[in-house]
């Protein structure tokens, strides 16, 4: 079935919006980490357009509208969403839809996720549903736009065509977005200055303009891939389709015909639309027209980038590229950190968007504030991104995987049930207390009744052997509580035969957890980590299958999802990182590496996660805190399988 067109106004003058005496529906949206442009709400966006006619260079504090959004700030200088508590900045864009469209009526298509509640789609698949569903379409696929999902109206459902899943989906009406009528408010070109229609050669100016060109060449880049727009069409029609970049970016062209790139690249782009086309004639678009690095590299190197209009007030440096502050752009970004350092002039300073190692000269919320106010100013900032975390090794073959020295085997399997489990409750209970007949005056901190005095479990829980007013004492700790108190707690746990003592977490036998039946392998790889330049590493990697949860579980004859599996964790092949890997194999035994619960991250419930047993999985860094160099991890993690059971005194020779 041929894709419904979208209500998307597409570009028809220079700047790449529609005609001054038509009118248009406003969204603004903002860019999160898989690169999709995602919608504010129609009453957000409400409250920027307000912003907006107020004070064009001003800032919006979303808070005052959403109670969700409060941390966030709008810059509309700089067009990024700035988080206070975190730092974080994300590029955001204000587009354009015809009135007619599912924005301009309100309407809003959403999708359950697995927590059931319900996500917005983009606008742009929102529009394009909707368009299908006003022409009664019985389906309508999302292949075209770059997802393997089919919508079906009758049933009103998604279903993921490579997984068979479904997902229901749902039609609602909400607050139509604002419409706008006439020209462009100036607002749109930041800041509004004179043009002196020379190109500047000033090193700040230069600086500026080679960023943009290669951000905005790398952006290309990806939106090709993203799109699926390259590989043997690209190559069979001579050029790649045409790359329509947001409103942002609105301005000059891509390439000069003056710069060091090919002249197929300069005559791709015309006029102010700044479409590209990479590829064709000419020896220098080789591999189907994708951007090289070596281009990007001669493009940063040289000085030949156009510098249309600048303001009259040169000596402040407040810059306008293409009639806009490029400065704090999105296209800055994303220019990789390297080749970023080899642009910037002396005394640039170089202020860290989102620093999660806190290594940086300043905080993430200090350096993206400090960006914005400097910005605004017109001062020169330059803004860089933290690098990704290595997360792993270069490609290893099989045969450079080696045993780890002193361990047996390189893979375990759990059993559903490792462990035998004790005869009964009170059998457990009475062999690792001893009866007390002289009461000390205190509680029960189990019931919280005075150990004088019944059990507060009388009447509630009966067993023939063990009278309400019974005390015992712990053997190792010496703790006391009710014997029937003690029963109580056993008996809602996991019933594997061993006790842990409330106040103290002091383990008595061999504690067992509840975790999925799966395998576990280990092995030496030939790469070191970070700090132990002269260990090669222990690579351990867990992979348990989703699956139906057991009595054992909070949710029995629920199914549980296993997010993230095979995860890949790493040690040093040293003495000590071989001593954690025995005890983790102990650990894994008896089912105490993982459990199934609620995700702290994503608030998942009913998925496999981490049992207080922390794993390091990321392998050349440590950007997100599960990395190396860590000095303490391996005694932190001894600590943690002692706290479980699994000590030093498990060790076998």
């Amino acid at each position: 079935m041929a894709r419904p067109g979208s209500g998307l106004l597409m570009p028809v003058n220079g700047l790449g919006y529609p005609p001054q005496n038509m009118a248009r529906v406003v969204v603004w949206e903002w860019l999160n980490e898989h690169g999709r442009w995602r919608p504010y709400s129609a009453a957000v966006c409400h409250h920027i357009e307000n912003v907006l006619k107020g004070d064009a260079r001003g800032s919006v504090v979303l808070g005052q509208v959403d109670g969700q959004l409060a941390p966030y700030v709008i810059d509309l200088q700089s067009m990024h969403q700035f988080r206070q508590d975190t730092g974080t900045m994300r590029p955001v864009q204000r587009n354009f839809y015809e009135p007619s469209s599912a924005p301009g009526k309100g309407v809003v298509w959403e999708w359950e996720n697995d927590s059931g509640s319900w996500t917005p789609y983009d606008m742009e698949i929102c529009v394009t549903i909707q368009n299908a569903y006003e022409k009664q379409h019985p389906w309508l696929d999302l292949t075209s736009l770059g997802f393997c999902y089919l919508i079906d109206f009758n049933g009103m459902s998604q279903t993921n065509k490579q997984s068979q899943r479904k997902r229901r989906l749902r039609r609602r009406m909400d607050l139509a977005y604002p419409l706008i009528m006439g020209s462009i408010p100036k607002s749109q070109s930041w800041p509004v200055g004179a043009s002196s229609g020379q190109p500047c050669s000033c090193q700040q100016c230069i600086l500026v303009n080679s960023t943009r060109a290669a951000s905005n060449a790398i952006l290309a880049s990806q939106r090709r891939k993203l799109y699926g727009s390259g590989g043997a069409n690209a190559g069979a029609a001579g050029a790649l389709p045409v790359v329509r970049q947001s409103n942002t970016f609105a301005g000059t062209s891509l390439w000069s015909p003056t710069s060091g790139a090919s002249s197929s690249s300069s005559s791709a782009t015309t006029g102010n639309n700044n479409n590209i086309s990479a590829g064709g004639g000419g020896g220098g678009g080789g591999g189907g027209g994708h951007a090289k690095a070596e281009q990007v590299q001669s493009l940063l190197s040289s000085a030949n980038f156009p510098c249309s209009p600048v303001t009259a007030a040169h000596g402040h440096h407040a810059l306008t590229i293409n009639g806009q502050n490029n400065l704090n752009r999105p296209g800055t970004q994303r220019i990789s950190v390297g080749a970023a350092r080899g642009a910037i002039p002396a005394g640039v300073p170089a202020l860290p968007v989102k620093n999660l190692t806190g290594s940086g000269p300043l905080h993430p919320a200090l350096a993206g504030m400090t960006g914005i106010l400097m910005c605004a100013a017109g001062l020169p900032v330059c803004l860089t991104r933290a690098p990704k975390p290595i997360l792993h090794p270069p490609p290893i073959n099989k045969s450079d995987m080696k045993p780890v020295p002193g361990i047996n085997g390189m893979r375990r399997k759990t059993k559903k049930k490792h462990l035998r489990k004790g005869k009964n409750p009170e059998d457990v209970v009475r062999r690792y207390t001893e009866k007390i007949k002289v009461l000390p005056d205190e509680d029960c901190t189990i019931c919280m009744e005075r150990l004088a005095m019944a059990s507060g479990y009388e009447g509630i829980l009966q067993h023939k052997g063990i009278k309400p007013e019974l005390v015992g004492k712990l053997g190792k700790c010496g703790h006391m509580y009710h014997l029937l108190c003690l029963v109580a707690m056993y008996n809602n746990g996991n019933k594997d035969g061993s006790l842990q003592c409330p106040t103290c977490k002091t383990i008595y036998g061999e504690k067992t957890g509840t975790q999925p039946p799966g395998k576990m392998e280990y092995h030496v790889i030939p790469h070191c980590l970070p700090g132990y330049l002269d260990s090669k590493t222990i690579r351990i990697v867990y992979d348990i299958p989703a699956g139906i949860q057991t009595n054992e579980h909070p949710n029995p004859g629920k199914k549980f999802s296993a997010r993230g599996f095979p995860r890949h964790c790493y040690l040093p092949d040293n003495e000590k990182g071989r001593k954690v890997l025995k005890l983790l194999i102990t650990a894994w035994d008896r089912r105490l590496i993982f459990t199934i619960g609620t995700s702290s991250t994503t608030g998942e419930s009913d998925t496999v996660v981490w049992n207080e047993i922390h794993h390091k999985t990321e392998f050349g860094s440590n950007l997100t805190g599960h990395g190396y160099p860590d000095p303490n991890y391996l005694d932190n993690v001894l600590t943690e399988l002692s706290a479980q059971g699994v000590g030093e005194d498990n060790l076998k020779d």
